[in-house]
């Protein structure tokens, strides 16, 4: 009885989207309605012949991921759970391992470690692939699922089996789960006269603290600083207001960022305002292959405007925005809608932002693999290309964490090397 009743109100509901689509889209009535009616179709056969009993909300919820992911790789539904982890998550506090992934060819894709978390400490790295989960294959589960079997309670112990580029063999690393809290700012005092940023990720609060934390510096040692390092690298992104927030703060005017959606009327552009936190002192940025989406959005922005200077190694290049959805009661998808654009008009999809100066991790061995990026992802939208781009490709290494920052000693050494040359030129 409650599998007919089951029946009764899918075909129901499923009616309701045959006569939705009739009004609304005439030009394409009789081949849409074909393909709702064959779903309809293989729907019941399922609730009807499947050698087992099925969950009728699991089927939908299946049949819509299925439907988003064949789309891009950013692009899913968030079930009420989903969506309640996903905002408690932006507004920078969560459980369980510390790190930004993604799904690619089956397996889950580190994007990157966020730094002082369990996941960080243990040694994950910006382009490792999970392959198994406390022993068990991570190949046929959903990237939802996946990440459900990583979190957990605090103090409880999971192993994730590692497959790193450059090594011949998988590795097992045990961590413990512990509550994630984001402070995505930290800024430091390089010794007298280089104020260092380190932004791990962009959730409500970032701007904010950025400000509070460099004005308390510039108050106490202004007339002693020569530059300012922003570190950008392995931040995976996050808030959009507060991409733009953030870049507007180093910014006295133009544009900092446009987005562009499917119809000529969805262009967004985002303005700076007047007023820079750095008081006009140079501006270093560092990127490498685990920087996306929002990070690519700052250092975009400054690189264009020549507010300063970018080094390092090739960004992600997430270039694509999601739009957060409601479903009345029933969760919400996640949508890409439209593409960011840097001021200068170039696309960062699939391509992400070149530095003005390459500058790699040192390092003992070099590997010979690339880092993975948005567009070695399955499904990942096309390369946009403008007459401001330059398409030419770097073989750019894959990066990991060293203890020795020789990067961040290069960007140091510049800033000094800045206020040199400006005291010789005085001269």
């Amino acid at each position: 009885m409650k599998k007919k009743i089951g029946i009764i109100f899918i075909s129901s509901f499923i009616s309701l989207i045959f006569l939705s689509v009739v009004i609304f889209s005439r030009s394409s009535n009789s081949d849409t309605y074909k393909q709702l009616e064959l779903f309809g179709d293989v729907f019941e056969k399922v609730q009807s012949d499947y050698v087992e009993e099925s969950d009728e909300a699991i089927l939908i919820e299946s049949a819509i991921n299925g439907m988003l992911n064949s789309l891009d790789p950013h692009s899913k539904y968030l079930n009420p759970k989903n969506l309640k982890e996903m905002r408690i998550q932006t507004r920078g506090e969560f459980g369980g391992l510390g790190i930004e992934v993604t799904m690619e060819n089956g397996f889950v894709k580190v994007i990157a470690p966020i730094d002082d978390t369990p996941a960080y400490r243990a040694g994950i790295k910006a382009g490792d692939f999970i392959t198994h989960l406390d022993g068990k294959p991570i190949l046929g589960l959903s990237l939802s699922q996946a990440v459900d079997l990583m979190r957990g309670l605090i103090n409880t112990k999971i192993t994730l089996t590692i497959q790193r580029s450059g090594l011949d063999s998988a590795f097992d690393v045990s961590i413990i789960r512990d509550k994630i809290k984001i402070g995505s700012v930290k800024t430091r005092l390089e010794g007298e006269d280089i104020v260092y940023i380190r932004i791990t990720s962009f959730s409500e609060r970032t701007t904010d603290d950025l400000e509070k934390s460099v004005g308390l510096i510039f108050e106490e040692k202004k007339e002693s600083l020569v530059g300012l390092v922003l570190d950008l690298r392995n931040n995976p992104g996050g808030l959009l207001d507060q991409a733009i927030s953030v870049a507007d703060s180093f910014l006295d005017k133009g544009e900092i960022v446009s987005t562009r959606g499917r119809r000529n009327d969805s262009i967004q552009r985002f303005n700076a305002r007047n007023g820079d936190i750095a008081k006009g002192l140079p501006i270093i940025v560092l990127i490498n292959g685990g920087s996306a989406s929002a990070s690519e959005i700052v250092a975009g922005a400054i690189q264009d405007h020549n507010r300063g200077l970018i080094i390092g190694t090739r960004s992600f290049g997430k270039g694509s925005v999601q739009t957060i959805i409601p479903l009345r009661e029933q969760g919400a998808i996640r949508l890409t809608t439209a593409r960011y654009f840097t001021p200068s008009g170039r696309s960062i999809q699939a391509k992400g932002i070149e530095p003005d100066l390459l500058v790699e991790p040192a390092r003992i061995e070099k590997l010979s693999e690339k880092s993975q990026r948005e567009s070695d992802l399955r499904g990942s939208l096309d390369v946009v290309k403008t007459e401001t781009e330059n398409n030419k490709e770097k073989n750019i290494n894959n990066e990991s964490n060293e203890q020795e920052d020789y990067q961040l000693l290069r960007a140091f050494d510049l800033l000094r090397g800045f206020k040199l040359l400006s005291i010789a030129t005085r001269n």
